[in-house]
Parts: C-alpha cells; structure tokens; sequence
C-alpha cells in the first residue's frame, strides 16, 4: 500500500475542505491516489463539489502576447516566492525577455534550454543568477502558444489585472468579418467569461465519454447515500450531468455580462447579425500557481498531529 503522508493530506483537504480524517481515510481507501480518494469523498456526499485545482497558488507573473494580425498568440508563467519580488523589475524584465525568447520557440520546447536575450547564456543560467540576487526561487514554469486554424480565425487574449490570471481563446467569424466591432467584443467578454467562471471545455462534445461516465457514477453514488430511492436515481441522475454540462462548458454557461442568455445563444444571435457562422473552436486559462503547493505553517502542524 502507497504511504499516506501529511503532503497527501494537506492537498486533499485543500482540493475538498473535507475534515482531516476524512481525508485520511480516503486516500487509505484508494491506495495514496489523490484523484481516486477525491472521488470516494464526492461518492460518500462528504462534500458536493472538489476544486481542479490541486493546490494553494504561488507568486509570479503570467504574461501574453498576441501577434499584430491577431493570428496567433503564446501564454506564459514565471513563478516566484512573493510578491514583493515579482513586483520587482528584475523580475518583470526576467518575465519579458523569457516571453521574447517563448515568441521564437518552437511549440512544447523547455524556454530553459534556450538562449537568454543579450546574454550570451541560456534561460535557466540568467534564472540561477537571478535567485542569486533576489533570494527566491524563480521557475519559468510552463506556456503554450495558439495559432488561428482558419483565415477568418483570430486569437485574443485576456488578462485579468494582477496578471495573476490570463487566457487565450481562439474563435472564427463568418467571411470577411473578423474584423468586425461585434464579433470582437463578443470574444473580449468570451475570455472574460473563461477567466471568471472557469470552463474546463467549449462545448460538451469536448468532453470524454469516462469523464461523463466518471460524473454520473459520483452523482449516482451521492444519490445511495442520501437514501434516494434508486428507481429514481436515472433520471435525477441524468438532471444532474445536464447541470453539470452548463458549469463545465463555455457554451452552457450563463453569461455573466447578459444575465439570462447563455454564451451559446449569444453566439447564435451573433452568427445571424453577421450573417454566418461564429465558432469557438479552443481556449486556454492559465492561473498563477496552479497545482503548486504553497506552505502553511498551521495546516502542516494539525496533519502532523492526525498522524
């Protein structure tokens, strides 16, 4: 059996803000796997919901860039330890010359390995030299870059102010209108939308069939312990994917700019202004530190004591 170790704990209680025993007895039940164990605390009704998001975020800068045609545009994420330093302008130069070099990058390629602006020195020599001087650590942490698949496609970004969220949304507009005054604050509000209300997809059709099955089991399993009778299990069960599917899709979800209108309905309403198809075809949300464990002193203390 995996050890189950305060580490373990912590971020499961970050990811459900079950009780520590709950926790403790969840990852006992599913062998040390976090995703595993959060799915036995969704199945035993402990707790209705569970952040994607595995851990507390981290400090730092998430910057984009968007070519001047709208063609194309690159997301990236630079961490640090405060936000004393990445308030700091050695930080912030360290962030825009690393999205200098992300411009010329091939796609997937570590910005680390690459020379560094002026240097003559890679990415990850000037990073070292920079914790030398600030104290901190400084990971260039990951980025992503999204091109346009169509001739009438454009690639707009968002980033919330802070710089601490940003996203990329990639969407086509009808011939010769994607240029259009429309069609552009339509995509500002998409990707404002995305940064508030976090989509996991566009659509439901972007879903896998195990992440619906995966849903309709916790869903099922929530049901038996609330002592629903199970000859009414199908169809609540099924009323509750379709609430899902308007949480975890762009297109369902509620608009936040016009209350009572969906993005989809928005986007249809848009498409017959303009006299053609608009599509959404992809996304992507960064959020500084996602994923990344940040430590407390007094939750590390109360896992101490449970073990």
């Amino acid at each position: 059996m995996a050890a189950i170790t305060p580490a373990l704990i912590k971020e499961l209680r970050e990811r459900t803000q079950a009780g520590m025993a709950d926790c403790k007895a969840a990852l006992t039940d599913a062998d040390g796997n976090i995703d595993g164990a959060v799915e036995i605390i969704l199945k035993k009704g402990i707790v209705k919901a569970a952040n994607r998001a595995g851990r507390v975020a981290t400090e730092g800068e998430i910057r984009t860039f968007v070519s001047a045609d709208s063609s194309s545009a690159l997301i990236v994420e630079v961490n640090c330890q405060t936000d004393f330093v990445a308030r700091g302008d050695e930080f912030r130069n360290f962030v825009t010359n690393v999205t200098e070099v992300a411009k010329g990058a091939a796609d997937g390629v570590d910005l680390n390995t690459l020379d560094y602006p002026g240097a003559g020195k890679t990415v990850d020599a000037v990073r070292n030299e920079l914790i030398a001087k600030t104290g901190e650590n400084t990971v260039v942490r990951r980025w992503q870059r999204v091109a346009a698949t169509s001739a009438d496609g454009i690639v707009h970004s968002y980033v919330h102010p802070g710089s601490k969220l940003a996203v990329l949304i990639e969407a086509s507009a009808p011939a010769g209108k994607k240029g259009a005054p429309e069609f552009l604050k339509f995509i500002d509000e998409c990707s404002m939308q995305i940064a508030a209300m976090s989509p996991i997809v566009v659509s439901k059709n972007d879903l896998s069939q195990g992440d619906i099955d995966r849903q309709r089991e916790i869903f099922t399993a929530q049901l038996k312990e609330e002592g629903k009778p199970e000859a009414s299990w199908p169809k609540i069960v099924e009323g509750k994917v379709a609430k899902w599917y308007t949480e975890v899709t762009l297109l369902g979800q509620d608009a936040v700019i016009e209350p009572g209108a969906t993005i989809d309905k928005q986007r249809e309403a848009l498409g017959k202004v303009l006299g053609g198809e608009v599509t959404i075809h992809r996304f992507v949300r960064f959020s500084l530190g996602e994923g990344i464990e940040k430590k407390s002193d007094d939750l590390a203390a109360e896992v101490a004591k449970l073990m």
